[in-house]
């Protein structure tokens, strides 16, 4: 009988999250302070980030220990199933094999808890009350409202006014969870009313939703740290559990990818999966093509600059060197609202900018035909962010096919379309653009 899940028991989650740093071909660029331009410190992310974080975020240690009780949350849905796309190998007629981790089974239906537990647990145990953040679809900011539930943190968030209007049941999913939730550009921040009085009818970015999040923790008089969904060198580490568990488990099905292929916004769900597969690369192991892949309406690898620049809107941020489209870029108003940054992990840049990843751009309504394809055989609607990952495997697919190679081909499904069904719907109705 052909197997479809691989499966790992909860004593095989890993204990240890990946630190690709350790192994990058050259060190990265130091952030820069965002008032002097000289290299940042950890004592200057302290307003912003618990001790902790702040020594993980610059640690070159290759493995860092995971909290037990952040495993014993894991617990509820890790490890996750890596699933052989059978039904969908064989729509496309395809000799390829393909297989997905499925990062949609959390309670938030993302990727995004996996770095949201360890924050919160970082941030209780340091004696923070509440944390801010910022949300595009809302898979962040849900999976962290759920993170202060379970660690008695107060949790704010402001999600991107586009959104806020398109995705009603990520805010009501939010606020299920405890957290209260604000449209940005919002009056309760200088960078928020900056914003309405320049364009009232702004449709905010995730840019601007990170530096009303910022002020508000910076202003809170130590009371309030601020947590970040992507991007960051930290988070990019707590993401490797997928790739760590993926390597197991292709073990288990005595194969290894010859791609890999993740949805990249700021680089959290791409480097979660890919980075632990490079890293094995980059130690001298088996080669891997990692294939990120992005809206070609906010193309930030493949038509960005490789420079330092503001992670936010209103430059209260370090810069950093990363690929960028600018930090006053507004990307247009795509469903993949988890996908509309500006900017992109500096992990993920130097690999691309070194050509150890392909970067490809892909207009939304070829995603949603993907998606729609993909949910029709494996059952599982697509979250749009995802479906430009299940877009490229299908398009390598189907190389194959032409080509009549048997390649492996290793994705990850970021999370599920549950709550972005006006997204299918409005791709049904003809209403979709690129």
């Amino acid at each position: 009988m052909a197997q479809t899940k691989f499966l790992l028991s909860e004593d095989q989650i890993p204990t240890t999250w990946y630190n690709a740093v350790a192994d990058l071909p050259k060190p990265l660029d130091p952030m820069l302070h965002p008032g002097t331009r000289e290299p940042i410190t950890p004592a200057d992310l302290e307003p912003l980030f618990p001790a902790e974080l702040i020594a993980q975020e610059f640690s070159t240690d290759r493995e860092i220990d995971i909290p037990g009780a952040v495993i014993d949350v894991y617990r509820q849905w890790r490890p996750s199933p890596l699933v052989r796309a059978r039904r969908l190998e064989k729509a496309l007629d395809t000799p390829a094999r393909i297989y997905f981790k499925n990062e949609g089974v959390s309670p938030a239906g993302s990727h995004k808890p996996n770095t949201a537990i360890p924050q919160a647990y970082y941030n209780k145990q340091a004696g923070v009350e509440r944390l801010t953040t910022e949300t595009g679809a809302g898979q962040w900011g849900s999976s962290l409202s759920l993170a202060c539930q379970y660690f008695g943190l107060i949790c704010e968030v402001y999600m991107v006014k586009v959104s806020y209007q398109q995705k009603p049941y990520r805010r009501g999913l939010m606020e299920t969870f405890g957290a209260s939730v604000t449209a940005s550009p919002s009056e309760l921040t200088e960078a928020g009313r900056a914003a309405l009085a320049a364009d009232p009818n702004s449709p905010g970015s995730l840019g601007l939703a990170i530096s009303e999040a910022a002020e508000a923790a910076a202003t809170s008089g130590g009371t309030a740290k601020y947590a970040l969904g992507s991007v960051l060198n930290l988070v990019l580490m707590h993401q490797s559990i997928i790739g760590k568990e993926a390597l197991l488990q292709m073990e288990l099905a005595e194969d290894y990818p010859d791609i890999v292929i993740g949805a990249a916004g700021g680089g959290s769900n791409f480097g979660g999966l890919a980075l632990p597969f490079l890293g094995e690369q980059l130690r001298g192991g088996r080669s891997v093509r990692a294939i990120a892949v992005e809206p070609s309406s906010c193309p930030t690898l493949t038509e960005g600059t490789y420079e330092y620049d503001f992670g936010d809107t209103a430059g209260l941020t370090p810069l950093t060197k990363m690929h960028t489209l600018g930090h006053t870029f507004v990307p247009p108003s795509i469903h993949a609202g988890g996908l509309r940054y500006h900017g992109m992990s500096p992990i993920i840049s130097q690999l691309k900018e070194l050509d150890y990843l392909e970067a490809r751009a892909v207009p939304q309504t070829a995603c949603f035909e993907a998606g729609v394809t993909f949910a029709r055989n494996e059952g599982i609607v697509p979250a749009p962010e995802s479906t430009h990952a299940v877009r490229a495997a299908i398009d390598e697919a189907l190389a194959c096919k032409e080509s009549g190679e048997s390649k492996s081909i290793l994705f990850s499904l970021s999370g599920h379309g549950h709550f972005d069904m006006q997204a299918y719907i409005d791709y049904f109705a003809g209403k979709l653009k690129d």
